[in-house]
């Protein structure tokens, strides 16, 4: 069953079109890659998603359109955004950054268990709580971008470039957390990354982006073995 589906989806920088009318879906408990060279519209795809761009078409998450919502409205749905870039704030605390994940819920009385939820997935994080979050390390970093969104309870998570400018073993690590966290509490997850190869490991479908338009798709272990999609559009 399709958790989020979107339909002819359009998108708009001011005058400029950057989606042509893409279509796809993601599975409730499943997760979702979308691949491309710099420029294919991936990150479009998922600001468009969370509201922040103009866009046309249909988005539908969980039987509910979404596509007239406002940004907050569809986080109130359960859509967490781990931007690109972190978005950390960084003058603010590990946890001051973690309560604000947590802003728009109205279950305040359980929030309190989330910090241990989290700090359980990011031992680090704990052990740096009090700690500003512009003296930590890229890494951990995206870590608190992680945890700060898993806040929000999210049915869906969105992640734009995790693996951007982190070590392999860093990548490793945060890669093997999101897939316990999509095994053990079924997020549903939506990512777009630059290393393909990673992608496709961790995801059950894929889409393949170029200029705006879904080129191909299917099973990622299917993408993964085509010799020809990974020559030709994933440089692997």
């Amino acid at each position: 069953m399709a958790l989020l589906e979107v339909k002819d989806l359009c998108a708009y920088y001011g005058p400029i079109q950057a989606l042509h009318g893409i279509d796809f879906e993601i599975e409730a408990g499943g997760i979702t890659t979308i691949l491309g060279a710099n420029g294919a519209g991936k990150t479009t795809t998922l600001r468009s998603i969370c509201g922040l761009i103009r866009r046309t078409g249909t988005l539908t998450f969980d039987g509910r359109p979404i596509d007239r919502k406002q940004t907050e409205e569809i986080v109130r749905l359960g859509v967490g955004h781990v931007p690109e870039g972190r978005g950390t704030f960084v003058t603010l605390s590990v946890e001051e950054n973690l309560r604000l994940g947590a802003y728009t819920r109205r279950d305040r009385g359980s929030v309190g268990e989330d910090f241990e939820r989290v700090y359980g997935y990011f031992p680090v994080l704990a052990e740096r709580r009090e700690q500003q979050a512009g003296t930590l390390s890229g890494g951990e970093q995206q870590m608190l971008a992680i945890a700060r969104a898993l806040m929000l309870r999210p049915r869906l998570l969105v992640l734009d470039e995790p693996s951007f400018g982190l070590a392999p073993m860093i990548v490793e690590s945060i890669f093997n957390i999101m897939r316990e966290i999509n095994e053990s509490e079924n997020v549903s997850m939506l990512l777009v990354e630059q290393n393909a190869s990673l992608a496709l490991e961790l995801a059950d479908h894929a889409y393949l982006l170029e200029t705006g338009q879904v080129v191909t798709s299917g099973p990622a272990e299917t993408l993964r073995k085509d010799e020809v999609i990974r020559r030709s559009y994933l440089g692997y």
